[in-house]
């Protein structure tokens, strides 16, 4: 049985104390919130913290605010099970809903926070073991190792990510809230992110999501894909998450942003649709130009080829939803 190794738990109940509870700890202190993903990993002896700042007693972390037409507000902290169910997100924002309603099982989604999937750590066939497992093959360069198993002659770590909500809030052009002893800061959440499996976000450390800003959702719709073995409770092998602003019949803007083979947009495809009517002909376009740059390696659940194929289908399955209606299913 893998046990959790001893840690101390601070429960502070204002932003502003658990930031400078990150400050005093430093290196050897945590954030925690729902802690689906922290725990298991300090199991496996990936994260091996002293000191854990739990969020869960903040409650200005918690909730929506705002409306559509104005833009929303959601607190990082804020349980995926409300942000799935939400009616003014499920109607105006309905890839987050679904994305978010996507993760992992009900259970999980109970404790799981929108921040927290934002931010969860990279995975990767190679870490995501148990420490014996690892051991035996010498580690990799993201914990106690030197060289990426995947990639042997690589010089960076290739871990992805495995968050389903971070590439929806990217297609929505969704900002993310910052607090940190220098104060708050608003970013882009494409800005939140780095190409790097280990030092895969931006924010400085002890620094804390504390919102995500989605702007006025007037004209756009959205939709999310996921690709997984199982029905449920799998993290994705591939997410394709979707957003266009349409007038008429006729596309404005739109965003293409692929997940889990690395959080990244794919601007030339969705560039093919501006200003332009999907038939189905541009969709296959489309599609194509999502699936040529896509490079998937072998780090997650099934092979790379096939998780390669199938950018094309899931793009074309959404673009073909949100134009036509009905499930991408």
């Amino acid at each position: 049985m893998m046990r959790l190794p001893e840690f101390s738990y601070l429960s502070p109940v204002s932003v502003w104390d658990a930031v400078k509870l990150m400050a005093d700890h430093g290196p050897a202190a945590m954030l925690v919130a729902g802690g689906t993903d922290l725990y298991p990993n300090m199991k496996r002896r990936q994260f091996e913290p002293s000191v854990l700042v739990g969020l869960r007693g903040i409650r200005e972390l918690r909730g929506v605010r705002g409306s559509s037409r104005s833009g929303l507000t959601i607190g990082a902290g804020t349980i995926l099970t409300v942000v799935s169910a939400h009616p003014e997100i499920v109607r105006h924002y309905p890839g987050l809903a679904t994305a978010a309603g996507l993760v992992s099982s009900p259970q999980l989604r109970n404790m799981g926070t929108l921040g927290g999937n934002v931010c969860v750590d990279t995975r990767c066939n190679y870490y995501n073991q148990s420490y014996e497992w690892r051991k035996a093959v010498n580690f990799c360069m993201k914990k106690d190792g030197e060289i990426c198993l995947v990639a042997p002659g690589s010089s960076r770590c290739w871990a992805v990510s495995s968050s389903d909500t971070a590439p929806m809030l990217w297609s929505l052009a969704a900002q993310v809230r910052l607090a940190g002893l220098a104060g708050e800061r608003l970013i882009p959440i494409s800005a939140l992110f780095r190409d790097d499996g280990i030092q895969y976000l931006s924010k400085q450390p002890g620094e804390i999501l504390t919102e995500i800003v989605l702007p006025p959702s007037e004209g756009w719709r959205s939709t999310y894909l996921k690709l997984r073995r199982r029905g449920s409770f799998d993290f994705p092998v591939l997410g394709v998450a979707v957003a266009l602003r349409m007038e008429g019949e006729t596309v404005r803007e739109a965003a293409i942003t692929l997940g889990a083979s690395q959080p990244r947009p794919a601007p030339e495809a969705a560039a093919l649709l501006v200003g332009q009517r999907p038939t189905d002909e541009l969709i296959d376009a489309v599609a194509d130009a999502a699936f040529k740059p896509g490079k998937p390696l072998d780090n997650t659940d099934l092979t790379h080829p096939y998780r390669k194929k199938m950018i094309r289908v899931y793009v074309a399955r959404a673009l073909h939803a949100l134009v036509h209606g009905g499930s991408p299913r």
